[in-house]
């Protein structure tokens, strides 16, 4: 700053500003000054006896000031920034370092600009703290949004953590800048800011790469580009593929609970990436879905509870050893679906809430800005800021990590202003409507953006029926790729719930979903939420004794993988685990030393295996041109039939299944197909743990008109089971 004509030497109040850590603009008052005869150096330094200033060979004593920690050099004409300070701490070493005040500003006008407009969506490489060379030298440059602060500083080891020794530039935007040179990736960081009315609250960065492990909040420079990726050929077929036409078998999976070291410690990134990614192999599933996996401060959250939304929890190693996961994941020709939340975020003092003293990321008002059953703040998705913030979040995650899809969580608390809301603690829409409308078009524009990545899918937990929530944004749909069917799933586990003898009464439980299957792009999920909070284990939500609960588990976990829709399974469920999933612990594997669970968890790998073979089971499941009922009227014995084809009709099976635990011999079936009916699936196999009834290599069809159909099939149906079969030609 030229200032010819002002007094060389900073104004006093300016000064009493700056070391009293209230100064909104230090680079006016630190840092080389040109004036009328000659510049100046400035420097803050509280922590230093005495500062030289280093110029080429030249070594120059600073002069101290009366203000707490400043110090002061004059030099003539021509200005010069490549000089050096040299400090002789009170305690400790002389070193020397670069003056961060003699850097120029570090952010373009461009990407301020594109910011303040929430049109930034790569805004991950703008704030943050990135390692960089400015002027020649390395270092780290910080930014962060923090509009209605007095002051903003980074503060850390390298300053003792010291609020006052580094205090940022304010750009336009409400934009905080700082390059400090010599720092490198490892180093703890958190940004001072000092909130309207003085008070300086430490935060964690909102665009941290990195976190320490909680319960410490600091944020750590990360170097991005220290991994090396292997998965480029996962990456160039992943473009090629249509998810929506291809299997989709996921393992639903939280890290800290799926298996636990002898001193009850969770697994690492590194040690998941072998053992978690051989088992789901091994198990036949097609994608691992994740819950939570960014930064969450308290365990018992589950992950839902975010405060650095991009970085991948260090609970379990680095974000290279994330990477390395995801990598393996590929590479072994498994998907990684991660659980995302833009829905809410906690109110831990080092996180969003109230970021710089004001309502900055959620809504001021509650009745917007808070859930009140879990405790948690809305982000206000109609500031442009906001928007842009989340939805670089999950470019970030899809570019940067590979992440194949996102789930995202609670969408229906997003869509809907009332949502768990009484009368009165809700504000309507501009039209007088419960809609969110902002979080509409905040979910529009996240699929359209994220769908511009080839291969990749979203998927939406959406529990209402709230319409086209996976039809594309150009036929008015929110743009999901898929949509959790919950229906189907309470429908279901009603239904089995129920003793048989009552699944008459109830028939249209299991049947109802084909109504509306077609309505959306439906994944079929068993989930982490179905398992927990007194809800039951999957085999005991099912009645009567061991036997009987396993078979029903057996029979509902094959209609599922029959039914139209992609699957989801929760860890624990694939092996009958007995008690609710707890996430202190691990998944109870000693079960597995019981032949009864060993044969649930051989049942489902055959049932994976089953699937991603038989393309009449997953190329056609949003369309009725994939389904066909065959009986689904014999209410009195609790049986429904159904076909399922290929594309063009190339392949077609038929599921039986016989929800009553009377075996039914003699039972005749009127189909509409000649040819061998082979079996390929049987759930009463004595493998599975079941009794062994229906067991053959197939039946013929017989020509034997029945109820309007050509053909006949002569079968016994095993009790609480379900058996397919695979239609093949006669012989010419």
């Amino acid at each position: 700053m030229n200032q010819a004509d002002s007094d060389p030497r900073p104004i006093p109040e300016e000064v009493a500003k700056l070391t009293g850590g209230y100064h909104r603009d230090p680079f006016s008052i630190l840092g080389p000054h040109e004036y009328e005869d000659g510049w100046q150096v400035c420097a803050l330094l509280p922590q230093a006896e005495s500062v030289d200033v280093l110029l080429g060979d030249s070594v120059t004593p600073m002069h101290r000031s009366a203000e707490a920690g400043l110090f002061t050099a004059d030099f003539p004409l021509p200005l010069r920034r490549d000089y050096r300070l040299r400090i002789k701490p009170r305690v400790g070493e002389v070193h020397d370092i670069e003056d961060p005040y003699r850097f120029p500003i570090q952010l373009t006008a461009d990407e301020i600009h594109y910011h303040a407009e929430g049109t930034h969506f790569e805004s991950y490489g703008t704030l943050g703290a990135h390692l960089v060379t400015s002027e020649g030298v390395a270092g780290v440059r910080f930014a962060v949004w923090a509009p209605n602060a007095e002051v903003v500083s980074v503060v850390g080891m390298f300053n003792d953590w010291d609020s006052k020794r580094h205090p940022m530039r304010m750009r336009d935007a409400g934009i905080w800048e700082l390059f400090l040179p010599d720092l490198k990736a490892g180093t703890l960081y958190k940004y001072a800011v000092k909130v309207p009315g003085g008070r300086v609250h430490l935060k964690s960065d909102p665009c941290g790469y990195a976190h320490e492990v909680p319960p410490k909040t600091a944020s750590i420079v990360y170097d991005p580009k220290t991994y090396i990726w292997n998965d480029s050929q996962w990456l160039a077929q992943r473009e090629k593929t249509n998810p929506l036409k291809g299997p989709l078998s996921a393992y639903e999976v939280h890290l800290e609970s799926w298996l636990r070291k002898p001193d009850h410690t969770p697994l690492g990134y590194r040690e998941l990436a072998h053992s978690l990614v051989d088992y789901a192999k091994d198990m036949g599933y097609t994608h691992i879905e994740l819950m939570p996996i960014m930064e969450y401060p308290y365990s018992g959250s589950w992950g839902y509870q975010v405060t650095g939304f991009y970085a991948p929890t260090s609970r379990f190693g680095s974000p290279d050893d994330f990477k390395y996961f995801i990598d393996h994941c590929h590479q072994n020709n498994l998907g990684v679906i991660v659980d995302w939340v833009p829905g809410h975020f906690p109110k831990d003092a080092h996180g969003l809430a109230r970021f710089d003293g004001t309502a900055l990321y959620e809504h001021a008002d509650p009745r917007q800005g808070e859930h009140r059953d879990w405790g948690t703040l809305i982000f206000n998705y109609g500031r442009s800021e906001v928007k842009a913030f989340l939805i670089s979040n999950a470019l970030f995650w899809l570019r940067e990590y590979h992440i194949d899809g996102l789930r995202v969580d609670a969408v229906a608390s997003m869509l809907y202003n009332d949502y768990s809301r009484k009368a009165g603690e809700w504000i309507p829409n501009q039209y007088g409507g419960r809609e969110n409308l902002e979080a509409i078009e905040f979910l529009k524009k996240f699929n359209e953006l994220a769908h511009q990545i080839p291969g990749i899918m979203t998927l939406a937990e959406e529990s209402t029926s709230f319409p086209n929530v996976s039809r594309p944004l150009y036929l008015g749909g929110l743009g999901f790729t898929m949509k959790w069917n919950m229906g189907w799933m309470h429908d279901m586990f009603k239904y089995f719930g129920s003793d048989p003898i009552y699944r008459k009464y109830n028939h249209n439980n299991v049947t109802f979903s084909l109504l509306y299957a077609f309505t959306e792009n439906f994944l079929l999920p068993v989930s982490h939420d179905e398992v927990v909070h007194g809800k039951a284990s999957l085999v005991s939500k099912m009645p009567g004794d061991e036997w009987r609960r396993f078979a029903n588990t057996r029979a509902f976990l094959s209609y599922m993988y029959g039914h139209p829709g992609k699957k989801l399974l929760f860890m624990g469920c694939e092996i009958g685990q007995t008690t609710e999933w707890n996430y202190q612990a691990s998944v109870s594997w000693d079960l597995l030393n019981f032949p009864i669970h060993r044969g649930l968890q051989t049942l489902v790998r055959d049932l994976n295996r089953l699937y991603v073979n038989e393309p009449a089971l997953y190329e056609i499941d949003f369309h009725w041109d994939g389904f066909q009922w065959v009986d689904l009227n014999d209410i009195e014995n609790s049986v429904i039939s159904f076909m399922r084809f290929s594309t063009g009709r190339e392949q077609m099976l038929l599921f039986v299944c016989n929800f009553t635990p009377v075996v039914r011999h003699g039972y005749k079936l009127a189909v509409e197909h000649d040819g061998f009916y082979r079996q390929i699936l049987n759930s009463d196999d004595p493998r599975y743990g079941g009794s062994g009834v229906g067991g053959v290599d197939g039946v013929w069809a017989e020509p034997n008109p029945h109820l309007g159909k050509p053909y006949i099939l002569n079968l016994t149906l095993p009790p609480l089971a379900v058996m397919a079969f695979r239609i093949e030609g006669r012989p010419s």
